[in-house]
C-alpha cells in the first residue's frame, strides 16, 4: 500500500491549492523511489516516456512561450477591444459559440485549442471585454465567475463529443474493449449513443451561459435604477 502515496501527495497538494505541475511531478518522483527504483532508472523512464510521447508533450512545451510572446504583444487586450465593438456580443454569446465550435471540431477529431492557447488568451479577454462594454470596471467575483465558465466551456465541449465519429482514438478505444469482453457493440452504434450526450452539453452550456448573461444585465441595470 505503501506505492500508493503518491495518490496521498495529490490529494493533500490539491486541497493546499498548490501548483499542480509540481504536485504531480513530486508525486511521481516520490511513487517512483517508493517503489524501489534508483534516482537514475527514474529520470531514464521519465525521458523514455517523454520520448514515446513526443507528439503529445511538444505542441504544449512549445505552444507556452508561442502563447507568452503573443501576450506579450497586446494578444489580450486586441481581443477584447474587437469584441467590445460588437454590440450584440454578451459573455455568454462569445463563450457559447467557443463550446459549440470546440463540440464540432472534436466531433472530427480536431483539436482548435485548449486552455492554454483558447482559453486564457482569447476566450476570457473577449467575454470579459464584452462584460466591460456594458458594466465598465468588472468586479473581482464576476471576473473570476466568467473565467470559470470559460475554462468549463473549454472542457465541455472538448470531452463530451469526442466519442461521435470513428476518427477520433476514444471511439475505437471503446470498441477495442467491447471487444475483448465479447460485447457485441458497433462503431456507428457508438456514436449514436454518444450524439445526445454532445447535444446536451450544448444544451446545458447555452442555459448556464444565459444565466451568467443574465446576471450581468442585472448588474449593469442596477445603478441606473439606483439613480432613477
Amino acid at each position: 500500500m505503501i506505492k500508493l502515496i503518491g495518490i496521498a501527495f495529490v490529494a493533500v497538494g490539491v486541497a493546499l491549492r498548490l501548483n499542480t505541475l509540481l504536485v504531480v511531478l513530486i508525486a511521481g518522483v516520490v511513487t517512483g523511489l517508493v517503489a524501489g527504483l534508483s534516482p537514475l532508472e527514474l529520470l531514464r523512464m521519465i525521458g523514455t516516456l517523454f520520448v514515446e510521447n513526443r507528439f503529445v508533450t511538444l505542441p504544449v512545451v512549445l505552444l507556452v512561450p508561442a502563447i507568452g510572446v503573443l501576450e506579450r504583444h497586446g494578444l489580450k487586450e486586441q481581443a477584447a477591444a474587437i469584441i467590445k465593438r460588437a454590440a450584440s456580443a454578451t459573455a455568454g454569446r462569445v463563450m457559447l459559440l467557443y463550446q459549440a465550435l470546440r463540440e464540432a471540431t472534436s466531433m472530427v477529431g480536431l483539436n482548435i485549442g485548449n486552455h492554454a492557447s483558447m482559453i486564457r488568451p482569447l476566450v476570457v479577454p473577449m467575454a470579459e471585454g464584452a462584460a466591460r462594454a456594458k458594466l465598465g470596471r468588472l468586479p473581482p467575483a464576476l471576473s473570476a465567475d466568467i473565467r470559470a465558465h470559460a475554462a468549463a466551456a473549454e472542457n465541455w465541449g472538448n470531452f463530451f463529443a469526442d466519442d461521435i465519429l470513428v476518427a477520433v482514438g476514444p471511439v475505437l478505444l471503446m470498441k477495442g474493449f467491447f471487444d475483448t469482453t465479447g460485447v457485441p457493440v458497433t462503431i456507428w452504434a457508438l456514436a449514436l449513443w454518444g450524439l445526445p450526450t454532445a447535444l446536451m452539453a450544448v444544451a446545458l452550456g447555452w442555459w448556464r451561459l444565459r444565466l451568467l448573461d443574465r446576471r450581468i444585465a442585472t448588474l449593469a441595470a442596477a445603478p441606473k435604477e439606483a439613480s432613477a
